[in-house]
């Protein structure tokens, strides 16, 4: 096992005819790119483009950082997509107060002194729960905006703000750095499958074309005039455009310089929904809703207005998906019900809301009324994804059969989706390990032990387990945790994170083809996956458990174990952090080359399915969560007989532990914001003592996948599982 093996011939590479490419071109329809917000510099540029770099030249006080910031708004509030803003150079605060006066018409400088005007004060409120995240530490370096980036659940952008031209020793993004941190980028762009936008304060060829960025925006002015010009170039064909913005520097932004509406348009019709999409009384809602989301009316909870806000993006946009996503919770919040002002606007309002849950419920599952939940307190369904689960004995789940392509017409073909996924690789996958090379190399050191899901309880918290009968008279067992008085008063916050399993193929670490015997390493190579054998580092920050999980209680006589691509990743960001005493040791290694986006299709195909199922219940979410479950097992069938078109233990491990990462990050976020855990176990529950009634605001609560259902427990109450 020792010895190092000779590398296998790789197969032919795979190639398309130019017929094939024309065909998958045409069948993709529009490029699925997202927008500046600026409708000028889209038609320049056809829009920020999935896997690639954007890259802003500008000299200091031209407005760089605001393209990016346009991008930014316009994707986390008009799109309601996750957007992490790396911020080097400017703050948080300064990032904050620039959106507010641009999305307020506020003025900037005076937002430097904190008053805030009542119109500008309902607009922050609005603001709350975007899904813009912002790291601004001085130490923010490319590898770690790379590090970051694939655990931001349904990332949709991503802005670095800014790379510097001068050096400056407490900024990594500068000087002789740049042409290294553009290439992490570009790379981070091409794995992620998402747009990178990053800001340069110069717009000097020299140093532009250093950093071979995919898109270049190069932004100039002329003396005495008000505008700004855009020139757009890509790298491999130069200048292919331009256009001219109207910088508005008082409200943080750029402008177009032509209105976007026909002068004609009365302002009643350049508000209305466009009736392309949606239903009637979809229509009628956010009408209704207008004055409200654009701040001219008060009396909305933040999260009414989110979703309002939402609603009529959706409908504008004619995003179909986006309008089925966004019906349970705003059935959820019309059942519930409002308080709205005694006005024109607030009956309107209400009477919308009414007709809007008129239509007739998804078909009963069998399953007891579950209680109104109130606006923002957390999902709309009681739906539990306990399918999403994947066992840890021997005893699969899988049946013979399993291995063979759903029928036409099945709800949910998942097997179908993953085969394809892998087929399509440029990499040239090997999805099936020869029965005669499984009991040498590394296969026999894979265990289902490398997952290390966390099992983990507060060491001054009591865990039982009590019986328990469901409404259906099945007798259970279930966990009772006993919080002592000395943690105050308070309530236990139940996080259920949805989709774990399928939300971590989004962005797994893998190696696609087979794994070679690297030996000892030195350091962890970023371009490489597959198992490592390491010792257990020392973990000793309090109220948190080990990030290796249950991993640490199975090393071997000399103190070690295996572990996955994902694990490595998290123990090298937690020792740059300083949360480790020394560095983690490589003892032992079996790699590859590293891919990251091999399983990303099944993650799309199996968001977009359960966006529409998850709302309709009944039998038809029931068959989604069962075929979703199969095709994840068969990437490592534990009995011999059972046939599959996988066996990659490698994969499959990796795909857990992924899951495990996210889940352990989420919570130690939380921890780290003085919040108390008191359980953390697998890939999908915590438990936190809280003295409000409001989960960690390092969790989003929501359906998707990534996002979380949180539900308050009352001391000395049971935790309930599943659809409890």
């Amino acid at each position: 096992m020792d010895s190092q093996p000779t590398p296998s011939r790789e197969p032919a590479r795979r190639l398309a005819t130019l017929g094939d490419a024309i065909g998958e071109v045409l069948s993709c329809g529009p490029a699925p790119g997202l927008s500046f917000g600026l409708a000028g510099l889209d038609e320049a540029t056809g829009g920020l483009q999935p896997g690639r770099l954007v890259l802003v030249a500008a000299e200091p006080q031209v407005g760089g950082s605001l393209i990016g910031l346009a991008a930014a708004r316009h994707t986390a509030l008009t799109r309601n997509g996750r957007v992490l803003y790396a911020a080097s150079g400017p703050n948080s605060a300064d990032i904050t107060r620039r959106i507010i006066a641009a999305e307020a018409d506020g003025d900037y400088a005076r937002l430097k002194t904190g008053v805030l005007t009542p119109h500008e004060q309902n607009v922050v409120e609005r603001l709350r729960h975007a899904p813009l995240l912002i790291d601004d530490g001085s130490d923010l370096t490319a590898e770690a905006i790379a590090d970051t980036a694939p655990l931001t659940d349904n990332l949709a952008l991503v802005v670095v703000d800014r790379l510097q031209r001068a050096r400056n020793p407490h900024l990594p993004l500068s000087g002789e750095h740049l042409p290294q941190a553009s290439q992490i980028l570009r790379e981070l762009a091409r794995t992620q499958h998402v747009p990178v936008l990053a800001v340069l304060d110069t717009d000097d060829p020299a140093i532009v074309n250093l950093l071979d960025a995919d898109v270049i925006l190069t932004l100039t002015t002329t003396p005495g005039q008000p505008i700004t010009t855009v020139t757009v170039a890509e790298r491999d064909l130069g200048i292919i455009g331009t256009t001219s913005l109207r910088p508005d520097l008082a409200h943080a932004r750029f402008l177009d310089t032509t209105p976007a509406a026909p002068a004609t348009q009365t302002p009643a019709a350049a508000d209305a929904v466009p009736d392309l999409v949606g239903t009637a009384a979809d229509r009628e809602l956010a009408d209704a809703a207008l004055p409200f989301t654009s701040g001219a009316v008060k009396g909305l909870p933040a999260e009414a207005t989110r979703l309002l806000a939402a609603l009529r993006t959706a409908l504008a946009g004619g995003q179909v998906k986006n309008l089925d996503e966004l019906r349970t919770p705003l059935q959820t919040m019309a059942t519930a019900g409002l308080h709205l002002p005694d006005s024109v606007e607030g009956r309107r309002l209400a009477a919308a809301l009414h007709a809007y849950n008129e239509p007739a419920l998804p078909p009963s599952t069998g399953q007891p009324d579950t209680p109104a939940i109130p606006v923002g307190a957390g999902s709309a369904t009681a739906s539990d994804d306990a399918a999403d689960d994947i066992r840890r004995d021997d005893d699969d789940g899988l049946v013979p059969g399993d291995e063979e392509d759903e029928p036409q017409g099945t709800v949910f073909p998942a097997l179908r989706i993953l085969k394809d996924a892998v087929a399509r690789s440029k990499m040239h996958p090997i999805p099936v390990i020869r029965s005669e090379e499984r009991e040498d190399g590394p296969w026999p050191l894979i265990s289902e032990d490398m997952a290390g899901e966390p099992s983990w309880v507060h060491p001054d918290v009591t865990s039982s387990r009590i019986a328990h009968i469901r409404d259906n008279g099945k007798r259970v067992r279930r966990d009772r945790l006993d919080v002592p008085d000395t943690f105050g008063d308070g309530v236990m916050c139940l996080i259920d994170r949805n989709g774990s399993y399928p939300s971590a193929c989004s962005a797994v670490p893998l190696a696609p083809n087979k794994l070679l015997h690297t030996g000892p390493l030195d350091a962890f190579d970023k371009s490489q996956a597959g198992i490592y054998q390491i010792s257990i580092p020392e973990w000793a920050f309090p109220g948190m458990p080990h990030p290796l999980g249950r991993l640490v209680d199975r090393p071997d006589d000399q103190g070690r174990i295996w572990v996955t691509t994902p694990h490595i990743k998290q123990l090298e960001r937690l020792d740059r952090d300083g949360h480790l005493a020394a560095p983690v040791t490589i003892h032992d290694s079996w790699t590859g080359k590293a891919n990251e986006s091999l399983f990303k299709p099944f993650y799309a195909a199996a968001r977009e399915a359960r966006s529409q199922l998850i709302q309709d219940g009944g039998e038809p979410y029931k068959n989604y969560k069962t075929r979703l479950s199969i095709a994840l097992r068969l990437l490592w069938p534990k009995r011999q007989e059972q046939r599959s078109p996988f066996w990659r233990p490698d994969w499959r491990m990796s795909m857990v532990a992924e899951a495990s990462v996210r889940h352990w990050t989420v919570a130690f976020k939380a921890v780290q914001e003085g919040h108390t855990l008191i359980a953390l176990r697998n890939v999908d529950a915590a438990v936190f003592w809280t003295p409000t009634t409001t989960p960690p605001a390092t969790y989003r609560i929501g359906t998707g996948f990534g996002e979380v259902k949180a539900k308050i427990i009352q001391r000395g109450d049971f935790i309930p599982e599943g659809d409890d």
